[in-house]
């Protein structure tokens, strides 16, 4: 099971105009109790994203030009222009990142990671908008159940490996994480069911404990691979 953008991200989405005034954006945010709207043209394509935190530019550096005359040397051009913003199109980011409906949903939180934002605008191969995913809806993966993650291991990884005798392979899975027991046949094999294990999702660490054969490694944990906010 790898679930996808579509299967976590939120469809029923509040988008914003290029024109759209500033003070409609401000109430629309309190009203929808979100802290950002994608932005798009008449087509519905995407074209750039306006957050609280572009909002918030206007009120602390839009404070009239005598107060402002001391700080303008020392600020980013983009954030002085945020500050006479007055429509989305003068706030929005852009270019803005996006994903589609078919990347995973830890491709998703990898790109939300390195960009540090909280969520991303979900488009189709034109670029219109198909929904928003959140941190929050990647990391829903994790509220898998112990259970659930233990028969997919055993289904998807140890179902097609063969074993020393009288070894099978196993795992037990606490609170995420995943312990894998039994005797490969050569150390290569124990190293790649492994790195598969931390990427079944829900996994939050692996635990190898496999009696690999002579000369042995000694034993060690792997954190999953998705990222955590």
């Amino acid at each position: 099971m790898n679930a996808t953008v579509k299967d976590v991200m939120t469809v029923d989405v509040i988008s914003v105009a290029k024109d759209t005034p500033f003070e409609e954006i401000a109430a629309a945010l309190r009203k929808h109790r979100v802290s950002a709207f994608p932005v798009v043209d008449a087509e519905s394509r995407v074209i750039g994203v306006v957050s609280e935190s572009d909002l918030l530019a206007k009120l602390a550096l839009g404070i009239g030009d005598d107060d402002m005359r001391g700080i303008t040397g020392i600020l980013p051009r983009h954030q002085l222009e945020k500050a006479h913003a007055i429509t989305a199109g003068d706030l929005m980011t852009s270019p803005v990142v996006t994903v589609s409906p078919e990347d995973t949903a830890e491709q998703a939180a990898r790109l939300m990671y390195k960009r540090n934002v909280k969520r991303l605008p979900v488009t189709d191969p034109d670029g219109h908008l198909a929904g928003i995913v959140s941190r929050a809806d990647v990391l829903a993966v994790y509220s898998r159940t112990d259970a659930d993650i233990a028969e997919e291991i055993r289904r998807s990884i140890f179902a097609g490996e063969a074993h020393a005798e009288h070894r099978p392979f196993d795992v037990s899975v606490r609170a995420g994480v995943a312990t894998i027991f039994g005797r490969p046949l050569a150390a290569g094999q124990g190293y790649q069911i492994v790195r598969q294990a931390r990427h079944v999702e829900g996994v939050v660490a692996v635990r190898d404990r496999l009696d690999y054969p002579l000369p042995r490694p000694r034993a060690f944990d792997v954190l999953a691979s998705f990222p955590v906010d």
